[in-house]
């Protein structure tokens, strides 16, 4: 059965930059190889399963995935726009450094740490001066033009 809007798919997959680096995989052998395991220790590695045109993976993955059957075998490339879309300046934001260690309950801000917005936007600290904070709210893949290859694993 062809895979359609509407049917919850079960899928492996590894998923890969231009440079062949591997940035997520639902495999643990493939995790502990590429040393993912190490950085997510308590991960449990298993298929994803997603119900199709709900949205809850990037487009290009969940088009690729559509006329697909059960045991396929795919490898596929998906543009920017169709994953995490361009990265673009206006998402990176410039505060003033005071009021951003009071945003964070009074704890200072260094490169690196991860925040989220009140209404629920994820975003890195790019710069921790004296004066100004910047975050960066693109996604970590933004820009990134990614490949997957994926295992259709089964079909409902």
């Amino acid at each position: 059965m062809a895979i359609s809007t509407g049917d919850t798919v079960t899928i492996e997959y590894t998923g890969r930059l231009d440079d062949g680096e591997v940035f997520d995989t639902s495999l643990e052998s493939v995790a502990t190889e590429e040393g993912l395991a190490d950085d997510q220790p308590e991960r449990d590695y298993q298929p994803l399963t997603v119900e199709i045109g709900q949205g809850r993976i990037i487009e290009g993955l969940e088009d690729a995935l559509l006329d697909m059957e059960v045991g396929d075998e795919d490898t596929v490339t998906i543009e920017p726009e169709q994953a995490y879309g361009e990265r673009t300046d206006d998402r990176v934001v410039e505060y003033d450094a005071e009021e951003f260690t009071e945003m964070l309950g009074g704890r200072d801000p260094v490169e690196g740490m991860e925040i989220q917005t009140e209404q629920g936007m994820p975003g890195r600290v790019a710069e921790a001066g004296d004066e100004t904070v910047t975050v960066d709210f693109n996604h970590e893949l933004a820009g990134e033009t990614l490949e997957f290859e994926v295992e259709v694993v089964s079909v409902e």
